[in-house]
């Protein structure tokens, strides 16, 4: 019998992922040409060009043993040191190797960080809506999550309600930007004031308080918009990182976290980094990634396809008279159900082959979130779809 916790964990298992098997069963029935599937957050741009030549330069060129042996559980210092002197060039940071680990993607950074800095019954605010699995990675290492409510319509965060969320047991602050369900990019705006509340809260209770910023969208903006860097604002600060959607390469799991050099006993944080991947089970990020990282740092996907695809689904929804969340980037829209119950919503969508997924797997209840990294004609084939189940909503659309 497995333990207590993860029948809960069962129990509570990833809706995302429900609809995504539940789209592959129906597509079995009625043919993947029939199926609108927006449910899972899988990029369709291909990789670099590039990338892939990196990683046959590679085998053609390393030693096995450096290829594919253990390293520094850090990572390799030479990708390290690309991943620093990128983001000083594009940043204007300073950061070093020795403030880089490379990490089995962002879920594995995160929980690194949570790791190391988390004793049992610390807390960790999360800005609602918010990516699901940080329940779980919080509760990995004993964490409590608490939540802290968006400021509707613009989905920037509550800043009031920040502030009086933290207490002397707030151990750190989960952010993600470009924001994964809504699309929304926080504003500059915003995060000096969440800098400013963190830093008199640290005043206050004598004690870091961290903000952890995981950024796997970061090179997805649109409009000339752009992410602010976390660190130019705050220094108790890890960025959280992952290569899956900027190189389209989900499956490859590497990222990495970057402590803040001005962070209080920086060396110490990092050393517990390191230690924390080993201890975790992962040892190390994939060394063939990582070499490939090496001559491909600079290589981006086509967020341009991402754009087309924005342009025409929001469009075309507020055409309809859906309310919609504008994304500013990522690749997801964030609609409003018409229906009070998001999942009756849910429900009617699917009777149209359509698959969203619920707000309150963000819990941001009252909305559904719309991946549209998916092809162009598909949406296309969906609008008569859309078009049919606005209608069944016509007097609850504005």
């Amino acid at each position: 019998m497995i333990s207590k916790q993860m029948q809960q964990e069962v129990a509570g298992s990833s809706a995302i992922r429900a609809m995504f098997l539940e789209g592959k069963e129906l597509a079995g029935r009625i043919g993947a040409e029939n199926v609108y599937d927006f449910s899972l957050g899988n990029p369709m741009t291909p990789v670099p060009e590039c990338y892939n030549q990196a990683i046959i330069e590679a085998v053609r060129t390393e030693s096995s043993m450096e290829l594919h042996g253990y390293m520094d559980n850090a990572g390799y210092e030479k990708t390290r040191q690309a991943v620093a002197d990128n983001l000083n060039q594009r940043f204007g940071t300073e950061f070093e190797a020795k403030h880089i680990v490379m990490t089995v993607g962002a879920a594995g950074a995160l929980n690194v960080v949570f790791k190391t800095i988390l004793d049992p019954g610390d807390e960790v605010l999360a800005l609602a809506p918010y990516f699901g699995e940080y329940r779980g990675y919080v509760a990995n290492h004993q964490g409590v999550l608490r939540e802290v409510k968006p400021d509707i319509p613009s989905f920037q965060p509550d800043l009031a309600d920040l502030e009086s969320k933290i207490t002397e047991k707030t151990k750190a602050l989960i952010l993600n930007n470009p924001v994964n369900p809504t699309g929304v990019v926080y504003s500059e705006k915003t995060i000096q004031g969440i800098a400013a509340i963190l830093e008199e809260k640290q005043q206050e209770y004598n004690h870091e308080i961290y903000l952890v910023s995981d950024e796997p969208y970061r090179e997805l903006v649109y409009d000339g918009e752009e992410a602010p860097f976390l660190t130019k604002y705050y220094d108790n600060a890890f960025i959280t990182y992952s290569f899956s959607k900027s190189l389209s390469i989900p499956g490859e799991r590497i990222g990495y976290i970057a402590a803040c050099p001005w962070m209080a006993e920086c060396a110490q944080a990092v050393q517990g980094l390191s230690v924390a991947n080993r201890i975790l089970g992962f040892v190390n990020a994939p060394s063939l990634m990582q070499k490939a990282l090496v001559k491909a740092i600079d290589a981006r996907t086509d967020v341009d396809y991402y754009d087309r695809n924005r342009q025409l689904i929001y469009g075309k929804l507020t055409e309809l008279g859906f309310t919609c969340v504008k994304p500013q980037g990522a690749f997801y829209l964030f609609i409003q159900s018409p229906d009070k119950d998001e999942k009756k919503f849910v429900e009617a969508a699917k009777k149209h082959n359509i698959l969203l997924v619920g707000g309150s797997s963000f819990s941001c209840p009252g909305y559904v979130r719309l991946a549209y990294c998916v092809s162009y004609e598909m949406i296309e084939r969906s609008l008569p779809a859309f078009e049919k189940l606005a209608e069944e909503y016509r007097r609850d659309l504005r």
